[in-house]
C-alpha cells in the first residue's frame, strides 16, 4: 500500500504523458485525477496508522547505489514527519487536479499539463519517503525540474520562459550549498543514510573544519549548507526572487508550488535534520533571523502589489518565513502544524485566485475588478474563509498555528526569539492589511474593468467549486482539530516520537494575557480599517503613496532586490558570456579549431587539384620518382 503512494502518481504522469493523444485529453484528466486521489486516500489510511496504532517502517524499494563505502537503498521511511507530508502533498495535489480539469478546459495542451502535475508530485513523495540524503536530493532535484516545466508551461509568453528559467536558476544555487552539505555529510561519516548519520552527530560537536579560510565546527557548516538549500526551495529572503516570477504558470500549478510541494521542501528539510540542528545554536539564530526578516519583507511588499496572485505569492513567502522561525528557536512540530494548516488556506486562496481570474478573462489586476461579489458569491465566501485563516482570525486553523509561533517565539528564552516575536505580531497586523485590501478591492466597491462586462463575468463551474469548498473545510477545522496532536506536550512524545528531535524541552509556560490578546486584537482591528482605506475612502491609500513617494517605490520595487541582482550578476554574466562566445568560442576555438582545420583542408586540396592534370606520363612519372626514392632508401639501408 505505501509503495503504491508515490507510485500511483508516477503511472499517472506516465499514462497522461506518453499516451495522452491516443486516450485523450478528458481520459487523460480522468486518470491522472484518479489515480493521485487514491494516492491521498491510501495517504490518509497510513496517517491514521500512524495516529492510532504508532505505526512506522522503512521499506526498501530496491538496492540503488553500491559502491564502496556508499550503501544507498531506494526506501521509504514511513514516521510521523512523512506521513503528515504525504496528506498534505497527495490531498492538496488531488484537488488541484480535479480543479486543473475546470481551469484548463481550453487549454490545448491539457494531457501534458495533468502529466507534469503528476510527475511534480512524485518527485515530491520521493522527497518526504527518503530515508537518505541521496534520495532526498533526487526528490530535490525533481522538484526543482518540474517547477520548470509547470512555471514555463505557457512557453510561448516571453514572461513565462524568463521565469522558468530564473526560477531553475535560483534555486541552482540553492542547491549548489545543498550538495556541499551532502557532500560533507558524506566526508565525515561516511555514509548519508539518516538514521547512521543522526547517530553519529553528537560525536564530532567539538571537531572544526577549515572551510574558506576559517576554521568552523563541522556541525555548523553542516547546518549552514544545508540551510542555504532550505532558502533556495523555500524563497528565503535573498533567494526568494523567483517566487513571484513563478506566478506567470497556470493558476493550478501557483497552489500546488505554494501550498504543498516545492517551497515545503525547505521546512521539511529543517525539521526532518532537527538531530544536526539541535546541535548548532549559530544556525538556528541564522534562521530564526532569515525567517523572520523573510516575513516581514514579504509582507511589506505585498502592501502595494497589484496583481492578485503575486499578493498571495508574497503572503506564502512571508508565512514560510513565520515556519522558519518557529524552527529557528527550537519549535519544529509548531513549523510543521504551520505548514500543514497553511496548505488547506493558502490552496484555498490560490484556487479562488483561479476562479476570479477565470471569471474576468485572465485579468489578474485587482485595479481593474471590483464590485463582483453577487457574480461570484461562493468564490467571494470561500476567499474570505481563506482571507480569515490567513490572517490568523480566532477559531481558524491559521489561528492556532500562527499564534502558536508567536507565543514559543516569545518563550523561547533567546534574543533572537524575542525580536522574532515581535515582527512576527506585527507582520501579522500587516498580513491582515493586505490580504483585506484584495478581498475588497477585487469585490466590493465599483466594478473597473473595461473591458469586460460585468454581466459577462460568471461564476465557476462545480469542478473547481468542489475543491475550493473541501479546502475551506480544512481552512476552518485543521487548527482546532489537530491542534493538541501537533503542538501540545503530549503530542511531542506520542504523536511526533522520534521523528522531531528535541535536544532541550519547549517551554511549556505561557505569554502574558496582554500577548495572547495582542494577535487577534490588532487583526480583528484591520478589518474595518482595511474597509475604511480601501471602500470607503478609496483616494486616502493614493494620498500616502504621494506623500510618502520613496518608501512606495522602494515596497512597489521589492525593495530592489531584482535590480541590485541584475547590477551585480546577471549585466556582468551577460557581458562575460557575449565576449567569451565572440572571442573564444568564434575566433580562438571555432577559427583554430574546426573552421581552421576545414578552411586550411580546403586550401590544401585546391592546391592538390593542380596536380590532376589528367595525363597518363605525368602520374606514370610521379609513379616512377616514388620508386626510385623508395629503392634508393632500400639500398642505402
Amino acid at each position: 500500500m505505501e509503495v503504491s503512494i508515490i507510485a500511483l502518481p508516477l503511472l499517472a504522469s506516465i499514462i497522461s504523458g506518453f499516451f495522452g493523444k491516443f486516450i485523450g485529453d478528458r481520459n487523460s484528466e480522468i486518470v491522472t485525477s484518479l489515480l493521485v486521489t487514491i494516492s491521498a486516500m491510501l495517504s490518509a489510511i497510513v496517517f491514521y496508522n500512524v495516529i492510532v496504532n504508532q505505526y512506522q517502517d522503512n521499506i526498501i524499494i530496491a538496492t540503488w547505489i553500491n559502491s564502496g563505502t556508499l550503501d544507498v537503498n531506494w526506501s521509504m521511511k514511513i514516521d510521523t514527519l512523512s506521513a503528515v507530508m504525504l496528506v498534505v502533498v497527495t490531498s492538496i495535489s488531488s484537488l488541484v487536479h480535479i480543479y486543473s480539469i475546470g481551469y484548463m478546459s481550453h487549454d490545448p495542451h491539457k494531457s501534458r499539463f495533468m502529466a507534469y502535475l503528476s510527475l511534480f508530485t512524485f518527485a515530491m513523495l520521493m522527497l518526504v519517503t527518503s530515508d537518505n540524503f541521496i534520495q532526498l536530493f533526487f526528490g530535490w532535484e525533481g522538484v526543482g525540474l518540474c517547477s520548470y516545466f509547470l512555471i514555463g508551461f505557457w512557453f510561448k509568453k516571453e514572461t513565462a520562459n524568463y521565469a522558468a528559467i530564473k526560477a531553475f536558476l535560483v534555486n541552482r544555487v540553492g542547491d549548489f550549498g545543498f550538495a556541499l552539505g551532502i557532500f560533507l555529510i558524506f566526508y565525515l561519516f561516511g555514509t548519508v543514510n539518516y538514521s547512521e548519520v543522526f547517530e553519529l552527530i553528537p560525536t564530532i560537536k567539538e571537531k572544526d573544519l577549515s572551510f574558506l579560510g576559517f576554521e568552523v565546527n563541522a556541525i555548523d557548516l553542516i547546518c549552514l549548507l544545508l540551510f542555504v538549500g532550505a532558502m533556495g526551495k523555500s524563497a528565503q529572503i535573498f533567494l526568494h526572487t523567483w517566487l513571484p516570477d513563478a506566478m506567470e504558470g497556470p493558476t493550478p500549478v501557483s497552489a500546488l508550488i505554494h501550498a504543498a510541494t516545492m517551497v515545503t521542501a525547505g521546512v521539511f528539510l529543517v525539521v526532518r535534520c532537527s538531530p544536526i540542528y539541535e546541535y548548532s545554536d549559530l544556525a538556528l539564530n541564522i534562521i530564526t533571523i532569515v525567517g523572520m526578516s523573510t516575513a516581514f519583507f514579504a509582507a511589506t511588499v505585498a502592501l502595494v502589489q497589484t496583481d492578485i496572485k503575486k499578493i498571495i505569492a508574497y503572503s506564502t513567502c512571508s508565512q514560510l518565513g513565520y515556519m522558519f522561525f518557529a524552527a529557528g528557536v527550537g519549535a519544529y512540530n509548531v513549523a510543521m502544524f504551520h505548514l500543514f494548516t497553511h496548505a488547506f488556506f493558502k490552496a484555498l486562496l490560490f484556487l479562488g485566485s483561479g476562479s476570479v481570474i477565470h471569471a474576468l478573462k485572465d485579468e489578474q489586476d485587482i485595479n481593474n475588478m471590483g464590485g463582483i461579489w453577487k457574480k461570484l458569491p461562493y468564490t467571494y465566501v470561500l476567499m474570505i474563509i481563506g482571507t480569515l485563516a490567513l490572517t490568523g482570525f480566532p477559531l481558524l486553523s491559521g489561528f492556532y498555528s500562527k499564534d502558536a509561533i508567536i507565543e514559543f517565539a516569545y518563550l523561547s528564552g533567546k534574543t533572537t526569539g524575542f525580536y522574532a516575536a515581535g515582527v512576527g505580531v506585527f507582520t501579522a497586523f500587516l498580513t491582515s492589511i493586505y490580504s483585506w485590501r484584495l478581498i475588497f478591492k477585487t469585490f466590493h466597491g465599483e466594478y473597473n474593468n473595461k473591458e469586460i462586462k460585468i454581466e459577462d463575468t460568471h461564476e465557476s463551474p462545480l469542478v473547481m467549486i468542489i475543491p475550493l469548498i473541501l479546502l475551506a473545510i480544512g481552512a476552518i477545522f485543521a487548527g482546532f482539530i489537530f491542534k493538541e496532536l501537533f503542538i501540545s506536550e503530549s503530542g511531542i512524545n506520542n504523536f511526533w516520537r522520534e521523528s522531531i528531535f528535541f535536544l532541550k524541552p519547549l517551554s511549556s509556560d505561557h505569554p502574558p494575557l496582554w500577548f495572547l490578546l495582542l494577535t487577534p486584537v490588532l487583526v480583528t482591528m484591520s478589518i474595518p480599517l482595511a474597509y475604511y482605506l480601501f471602500v470607503k475612502n478609496k483616494n486616502l491609500p493614493n494620498q500616502i503613496a504621494n506623500v510618502n513617494k520613496p518608501l512606495y517605490q522602494f515596497l512597489l520595487n521589492k525593495w530592489y532586490f531584482d535590480e541590485i541582482y541584475d547590477v551585480i550578476f546577471v549585466k556582468p554574466c551577460k557581458i562575460s558570456g557575449l565576449f567569451l562566445w565572440k572571442f573564444f568560442d568564434i575566433k580562438l576555438i571555432d577559427g583554430f579549431g574546426p573552421d581552421g582545420i576545414s578552411g586550411m583542408i580546403k586550401k590544401f586540396s585546391i592546391k592538390a587539384n593542380k596536380f590532376q592534370s589528367g595525363y597518363i606520363y605525368q602520374y606514370a612519372f610521379i609513379m616512377l620518382l616514388g620508386f626510385s626514392a623508395l629503392l634508393t632508401f632500400l639500398i642505402v639501408k
